[in-house]
């Protein structure tokens, strides 16, 4: 156990992937949010971090989880989904997130660098601390990974 046990992590996922094990299961897998929610808590109970999954479809409640984050103090793992191309708001919110100090973690199940060409562009990664591409759920295991060993380096500096 470590000094950062206990922190809290909000774990973020934007549109369609609530019809994750439903929706091209070619490309996100067969598993289902319910799935992805139990393994990260289980990969962040293990790191020691409290981890809180949470899925939107709609913008602006994505945008005010960014706000939440950066009041609490929470750091996050994002995974945008069609928000990646083009929701400035969610960059300028995701953006406080790094400006606060705090580790935001992009991480998209899929590699959009091998898909359709307007999925190569992320508005999100310029300000993300860490981009994971291409890794299906595990994707979201290193992000808490990062997230976790971010938190103790700061722990050391401190």
């Amino acid at each position: 156990m470590t000094a950062y046990d206990g922190v809290g992590v909000v774990v973020v996922n934007g549109p369609n992937l609530g019809r994750l094990g439903v929706r091209e299961p070619d490309v996100y897998g067969h598993q289902d949010l319910q799935a992805l929610t139990l393994e990260c808590r289980a990969w962040g109970e293990a790191l020691g971090l409290k981890v809180e999954v949470r899925q939107s479809d709609d913008e602006g409640e994505v945008i005010g989880w960014m706000h939440r984050a950066v009041d609490e103090r929470t750091p996050v793992v994002i995974n945008p989904a069609a928000f990646t191309h083009y929701s400035y708001g969610l960059a300028d919110a995701a953006a406080q997130v790094g400006d606060a100090g705090l580790p935001l973690m992009e991480v998209h199940i899929s590699n959009p660098a091998s898909r359709e060409a307007f999925r190569r562009l992320s508005v999100i990664s310029p300000v993300a601390t860490g981009t994971i591409t291409g890794m299906g759920f595990y994707g979201y295991k290193l992000a808490l990974e990062a997230i976790a060993h971010i938190l103790k380096e700061k722990e050391g500096m401190d």
